[in-house]
């Protein structure tokens, strides 16, 4: 196995292991560790995962999420299909996945279906660099606030204000602290997002909104970025802990489907 960084904070390729065959515990650890290192990894040439294959790795790491998207008849509920049966296209603003649940995810591997001709890349942004990027006085002031994330922002935008409501009652606003602490490498990152963070506890939107807008700008800083290619077999798995991503719908009107399975994560502190 042979990694090869991308940057220099953020990204890394990983060559020599095959996805689709049992992996032995020395190759997750060391799977592991460069994902930690490098807060996202890519893995090339993987046309032997399936989705058995996708769901299997994937629980070498933890427990796998099911998405209340994805439907009830649908034979392996731990995929969740982007898009959607080739409708629905990702939101094209950086977020992290799921931190409207209380224990948002560990991580997320995706593996290219389909890929367009061109474009419908991918990028990632390290937020404990953008952490580091911060000032003191700006670091001092969101040391300690905690910032509510909301399901319907993103999945219930377009409904009637009544069937908004019925949704947060089954999916309520959640609390994360505005910096968290990664819990493995023990590192500070920005932990709001635009996709899916709404307010600042005890702010009114007045006072929350431009702290949020800032802190949501440090994603898109080139320094703290990673930029991937998607090719036929390629796959990419990344801490949600520690990242952001964002992706460019470029490619459109051309189809682009592809395959998660998402790693249950803990509560954020």
């Amino acid at each position: 196995m042979h990694v090869e960084p991308l940057t220099a904070t953020i990204g890394a390729e990983i060559d020599g292991v095959d996805l689709a065959s049992p992996l032995s515990d020395d190759e997750i650890a060391e799977i592991r560790a460069a994902l930690l290192a490098w807060k996202v990894v890519f893995f090339r040439n993987q046309h032997g995962l399936d989705r058995a294959a996708h769901i299997a790795f994937g629980r070498r790491f933890g427990d796998l999420e099911v998405h209340p998207l994805t439907p009830a008849d649908q034979e392996e509920p731990e995929i969740f299909v982007l898009p959607s049966e080739g409708k629905l296209r990702a939101p094209d603003v950086w977020h992290s996945d799921v931190t409207w649940r209380p224990e948002p995810s560990m991580g997320s591997i995706l593996r290219i279906v389909e890929s367009p001709p061109l474009g419908g890349d991918t990028l990632w942004a390290d937020m404990g660099a953008a952490y580091d990027l911060l000032d003191d006085d700006t670091k001092e002031r969101i040391d300690g606030l905690v910032a509510l994330h909301d399901y319907v922002r993103v999945f219930g935008r377009h409904l009637p204000a009544e069937k908004q409501e019925k949704l947060r009652e089954k999916y309520p606003t959640v609390e994360h602290p505005v910096v968290r602490t990664h819990p493995e490498t023990g590192r500070k990152t920005i932990y709001v997002n635009r996709a899916f963070t709404c307010g600042i506890k005890g702010m009114d939107d007045a006072a929350a909104q431009p702290v949020l807008g800032r802190l949501e700008l440090t994603a898109t800083v080139p320094d703290v970025q990673c930029r991937f290619r998607w090719q036929p077999g390629s796959v990419a798995f990344w801490d949600n802990r520690a990242t952001q991503h964002c992706v460019s719908n470029d490619f459109l009107p051309s189809r682009r489907v592809m395959e998660r399975v998402t790693v249950v994560g803990d509560r954020p502190y």
